[in-house]
């Protein structure tokens, strides 16, 4: 069947085929860096790690652009407030932000780009809208006439106002309820401050939306295979983005709109005000380890809110374990002589059903599902010490394939220092001597240290808990 993928453009799932053959182009919307990313951005940032990944996976070879936001009303405005100069506010933050993707084990882009490195050529994609009158000029500031461009509304589905005298709007961000003219080039004003740029459009500083468009053309060109964001962008900011590109390139900007829901958190709506508001930074300091963050932020369907709770992450965390248990087990088993058919097939038809679940518009929940029914299965087999040589390597290679786009394993045996060695020790010579109270006080003891033991007839087995 091959990967199939909701087009927001069109509301409907459509095979993916992208332009060249072998090489995709991704474009996504990154941060605006005033501030620490929250778990809502995370959530986007990660649903892309993963269509990256699968697309990779898949055979791809991909050209993944994000670009970061350092110029806007939010970044000049807490600059300010915190008297320091723009870049260095946004250099501060761009660089913890790459501190979380690295935290999240978020695969690097071939290319940030940074608004403030592309001004000139801002202008030049204005003064093109100008030339193609698409855009007009009022008090020093540039905006852009919607109602010229016949398709403006076809992503959101918006209708558009047709009156002549619309209200123009020189905010960067504006709400659903105001479909109006939107600034390209802000005229230079008090509230700037030292922040403002001087060319052929005068003294001033670009809008928040032509940035994408001419960073994400400068870089892919001018049809790009995939623009994937948060659902939140698609109105103005994505549609404004169709609108600035194919006015000047009259060509077909995206071919694949991909978004993904919002994220509430224990049931609400993420907001200060609520004391529901949460950095990875705030997660981390609470005791919560980053590869369960991910695991829980990934593990949705991208097109379903995804309710963040503390016990979702305690679930992820076990989650993970019973997937890393299992992939240890493999990794540390003595396999028997000869093949056993039966696993051979059982893991075939898993890594198929993995495939095909990611395949079907990236529906994780459907590809966890095949993983723990996997498990499920194999641990049966390992019970009763059926697990051949070859065996042993198709499941490995098998959970190195689906770690390709879970990013959660590890296949490094459990490091122990010298005072947990000495606990085990101790243990394994009670129970020699059948003290089993003793055997048991230390099983609790290292359990309160993170470990949890297990007897087999092969020996002691330790795990993390």
């Amino acid at each position: 069947m091959g990967l199939t993928l909701f087009n927001s453009l069109g509301k409907t799932k459509e095979q993916f085929k992208p332009k060249n053959e072998d090489e995709v182009t991704v474009y996504c919307c990154g941060p605006t860096v005033y501030d620490y990313a929250h778990v809502g951005n995370l959530r986007t940032f990660l649903f892309e790690d993963v269509l990256i990944r699968f697309l990779e996976f898949k055979g791809y070879k991909v050209k993944f652009v994000m670009n970061i936001t350092d110029v806007d009303d939010k970044t000049i405005k807490a600059a300010k407030n915190n008297n320091t100069t723009l870049k260095e506010y946004t250099n501060r933050f761009t660089d913890e932000f790459f501190k979380d993707l690295q935290s999240l084990n978020v695969k690097e882009a071939v290319k940030y780009p940074r608004a403030t490195d592309y001004i000139k050529d801002i202008e030049s994609h204005i003064i093109k809208l100008q030339v193609e009158e698409y855009c007009y000029e009022r008090n020093g500031s540039y905006y852009y006439a919607i109602n010229k461009f016949s398709r403006y509304g076809n992503l959101s589905g918006l209708e558009v106002n047709n009156e002549k005298n619309k209200t123009r709007l020189n905010e960067d961000e504006y709400t659903k309820d105001n479909a109006q003219d939107f600034a390209l080039w802000k005229a230079w004003d008090k509230d700037d401050g030292d922040v403002y740029w001087e060319g052929e459009l005068g003294k001033g500083r670009p809008g928040w939306h032509i940035e994408c468009s001419v960073m994400s053309t400068k870089i892919l060109g001018e049809e790009i295979d995939i623009h994937a964001g948060g659902v939140d962008l698609i109105f103005p900011h994505h549609e404004n983005e169709i609108a600035q590109t194919e006015a000047v390139t009259n060509k077909r900007f995206v071919r694949y709109w991909i978004h993904s829901e919002h994220l509430i958190v224990e049931g609400k709506k993420m907001s200060k005000s609520e004391g529901n508001f949460f950095t990875l930074r705030d997660l981390l300091d609470k005791g919560y380890d980053a590869k369960n963050i991910r695991f829980l932020l990934i593990s949705s369907h991208y097109r379903s809110q995804l309710n963040f709770t503390f016990d979702g992450i305690n679930q992820a965390k076990e989650s993970i374990n019973r997937i890393q248990e299992t992939y240890s087990k493999i990794l540390e088993c003595k396999p028997e002589i000869g093949t056993n058919t039966e696993i051979s097939i059982a893991t075939k038809e898993s890594k198929k059903a993995f495939e095909e679940a990611l395949d079907d518009d990236l529906d994780m929940p459907k590809a966890l599902a095949s993983i723990f029914k996997f498990i499920r299965n194999i641990n049966k087999y390992l019970e009763t010490k059926q697990v051949s040589e070859e065996n042993k390597s198709e499941i490995i290679d098998y959970f190195e394939t689906i770690d390709k786009i879970l990013g959660i394993l590890s296949n490094k045996t459990i490091e122990f220092d010298d005072g947990i060695k000495e606990l085990i020790e101790q243990r394994d010579k009670a129970r020699e001597k059948k003290d089993w109270k003793r055997s048991d006080e230390i099983r609790e003891e290292l359990r309160n240290k993170g470990f949890i033991v297990e007897d087999t007839e092969e020996g002691t087995r330790i795990k993390r808990n």
